[in-house]
């Protein structure tokens, strides 16, 4: 059964976190004056005072301007924006985020997805959406099990598509989002016609390339920095998420800085993340993970999934690329695991929360791609 579902937070849960943000206990600063040791005290204080003071929480309003719904699949309640187009030839699309994303990176870029010929675009373009949150994120149940890796992910979301009546469809996702796009290639080869990911993660083969480029080298240099300075957060969430969790979970600032260093990370940002995300943008997509309390579950995502799947995608595919994103391959190096790639492209600006970022970007590359295989 589908029911229609609509996101609510109570004023208690409001007063609550007012409370625990204004009785936070704050460290001493960091012994640098830059951002090397983590998000700076300053910084901190100031998010934490804009969200008790000054946000507005009208986050559930905003999500519900779209039909949203909840269904069991697989024994889980899955939480999912479903957005049809007034198109009835629309493509459909299942859009999946990563963390620490959730739907609420997907709101403006849900009407011109679905309603090109209401934003100044062409109606062939048209995609009916649907936006799952993952399990454990968002407005999706927590698992109380283990066994929800991408696999089982990937499945559970062409379930839902099949469900919904969609028996052919396209994927699109970045971060985690893009594992479950490119699984569904493989779970559900029959019916998924195309893939578009915005985050490719394709191992640099040097005995198939032989010497990187200038460019690759620069990509490749950029990620090793990222596993050496920048991914803890990724080896206690695959380690120990149930310890991070605890601190997690209680103090609305801890909530906030872990995940606003990754906007001050991954963003293409002028030193400091409000340069590429709004306050509010910044305070709804972690307003998202402390309403619902999902610190924990969402981290287990990295625990189900330590060893990541790099085969073949062989379905006709499409990737776009940001310059600030964490991998940035060429297409020579690309095409290593997409082998019918369709669509490359290399953009001017943007980062890891692409449709966050640069929505009308986003929009204009899943069109573009799309629209060239038709």
């Amino acid at each position: 059964m589908i029911e229609p579902f609509e996101v609510r937070i109570p004023e208690d849960a409001i007063a609550d976190l007012r409370a625990r943000l204004r009785a936070t206990r704050w460290p001493e600063p960091a012994t640098v004056d830059d951002w090397a040791q983590g998000v700076p005290l300053e910084f901190a204080r100031e998010l934490c005072r804009y969200w008790a003071e000054d946000y507005d929480f009208g986050l559930a309003g905003r999500v519900n301007a779209f039909p949203g719904f909840k269904t069991t699949v697989d024994g889980l309640g899955i939480h999912f924006l479903h957005v049809r187009s007034p198109e009835p030839d629309a493509t459909p699309l299942v859009l999946t985020h990563g963390w620490p994303g959730s739907v609420v990176e997907f709101l403006a870029v849900l009407g011109p997805l679905t309603d090109p010929a209401a934003h100044g675009g062409d109606p062939a373009d048209a995609f009916h959406v649907v936006a799952p949150s993952l399990p454990g994120f968002g407005w999706s149940d927590k698992p109380s099990a283990t066994g929800w890796n991408v696999e089982r992910i990937a499945r559970a979301w062409d379930e839902l598509m099949g469900r919904l009546g969609y028996e052919r469809y396209v994927a699109q996702g970045g971060d985690w989002g893009a594992g479950m796009t490119n699984m569904l290639a493989k779970v559900a080869r029959e019916r998924v016609a195309a893939v578009h990911v915005n985050m490719a993660g394709v191992p640099y083969d040097e005995a198939e390339l032989g010497e990187p480029t200038a460019e690759e080298k620069a990509a490749l240099g950029d990620l090793a920095r990222f596993h050496a300075v920048g991914s803890a957060y990724s080896q206690q969430q695959a380690t120990r998420p149930q310890t991070v969790g605890y601190g997690l979970t209680d103090s609305p600032a801890a909530q906030a800085a872990w995940i606003a260093e990754k906007f001050w990370e991954w963003t293409d940002n002028d030193g400091s993340p409000e340069t590429a995300l709004s306050w509010r943008q910044m305070l709804d997509a972690i307003s998202v993970y402390w309403f619902t309390g999902t610190a924990t579950s969402s981290a287990r995502i990295y625990w189900e999934n330590k060893v990541r799947d790099v085969s073949a995608i062989e379905v006709p595919s499409g990737i776009s690329i940001f310059p600030r994103e964490i991998v940035r391959p060429s297409r020579r190096w690309v095409e290593l695991r997409y082998t019918d790639l369709r669509w490359y492209d290399v953009l001017a600006k943007g980062g890891h929360f692409a449709a966050f970022e640069q929505p009308e970007a986003f929009v204009d590359q899943l069109r573009g791609f799309f629209r060239s295989l038709r």
